[in-house]
């Protein structure tokens, strides 16, 4: 998330460069590739993945939301989802002019979780901001900055603020103080541009296929079902044999705050049909297998059961989310290191099984 972006500017402060990766390992057991050039931004870095196709990952110490991908045509530019802030959105047009100068003319936003969606303001009139119905509905309709799972991100700003105030005024070491410093700038910024946030709906809507034709290219929108939220949207890229999934399949365990479970379930059944080589994810690492996607089925799966069982025991969503036990699944998922759950898809879990239960 941006609220992290002085991590990146502390790292990056040295300008841009070119630089080459050896081959890397991903987050999922298996997932091992050899990388493409990848140019370095002052925030953001361009793996190119495809003629005209980049992709940009921005976990790990350099977090700064969901990734994003960036499909260059012969005379504009689609990129997937508008980054987390403001001030996000803007470090990456000014980091995309490293691979391209052309403009960007549609923004797809694969769900509307904020991480997806809060640079949408970013871009003009004349720019297609482009998703499913529903992404729509829930930006004009669910008051989004007061619900999961923007509400925690900011509720938690202040508290980093004071946190690195009091690190600066305990910090004995010149150069260690400068950083925090910057570190603090950095975050009050993050804090006033979340606090004048305007939240920006997509300007044009499908109900479950668009295509587009970026001069000889062609890119499919597909909303393939519900599943990490009401609407997600899949970019498919059949010559290049590439799918952007958003959040509805990350190399990781996605939030799960809005998920839809067992619809997610076929969902993810109906995106193993498509065509493809290469996954990029909403978050994550690029990964080919489809059987990281299966693992994630068997997950959802297995998470089900477990919350019900522990429901019917009487447990409430919070100690639900400190004893379930998914460790089974570390070997596709090694960031599970123990016993629990994130509280929040556990909160929703319970919700969804009073969902179902309605006649």
């Amino acid at each position: 998330m941006k609220i992290r972006m002085y991590l990146i500017a502390v790292l990056w402060c040295c300008g841009l460069s070119l630089v080459f990766t050896a081959p890397a390992r991903g987050q999922s057991q298996g997932i091992a590739r050899a990388r493409g050039q990848v140019i370095a931004g002052k925030v953001y870095s361009f793996e190119k993945i495809a003629d005209g196709v980049y992709y940009t990952a921005s976990d790990g110490p350099f977090n700064v939301g969901g990734n994003h991908a960036i499909i260059v045509g012969d005379s504009d530019v689609l990129l997937v989802d508008a980054g987390t802030t403001t001030y996000a959105a803007r470090a990456l047009l000014e980091d995309m002019k490293l691979i391209t100068d052309k403009p960007v003319r549609w923004v797809v936003n694969t769900h509307f979780h904020y991480d997806h969606t809060d640079g949408n303001s970013v871009f003009g009139p004349d720019v297609k901001i482009i998703a499913q119905d529903y992404v729509r509905q829930a930006m004009t309709e669910l008051d989004v900055t007061h619900r999961e799972p923007m509400k925690l991100a900011f509720t938690n700003m202040p508290a980093q603020v004071e946190s690195l105030k009091n690190q600066i005024a305990a910090e004995k070491d010149t150069g260690a103080r400068e950083a925090l410093q910057k570190k603090l700038a950095a975050a009050e910024s993050d804090l006033e541009d979340i606090r004048t946030l305007k939240i920006t709906p997509p300007n044009v809507t499908y109900s479950s296929r668009m295509t587009l034709y970026q001069g000889p290219r062609e890119i499919q929108l597909l909303f393939l079902g519900r599943g990490h939220t009401q609407g997600d949207t899949v970019v498919y890229l059949p010559h290049e044999r590439i799918v952007c999934t958003g959040d509805l399949m990350e190399s990781r365990i996605a939030y799960m705050g809005d998920g839809q479970f067992d619809e997610w379930i076929t969902t993810l059944d109906a995106l193993k049909e498509l065509n493809f080589d290469t996954v990029l994810p909403g978050h994550g690492v690029p990964f080919h297998e489809k059987s990281l996607i299966t693992a994630f089925q068997s997950y959802l799966k297995d998470f089900m059961v477990k919350v019900a069982e522990l429901r019917k025991q009487g447990l409430t969503p919070e100690e639900t989310a400190k004893k379930i036990d998914m460790t089974s699944h570390q070997a596709d998922f090694p960031a599970i290191q123990g016993p629990g759950a994130e509280v929040r898809s556990v909160r929703r879990m319970y919700q969804y099984l009073d969902e179902r239960a309605k006649p």
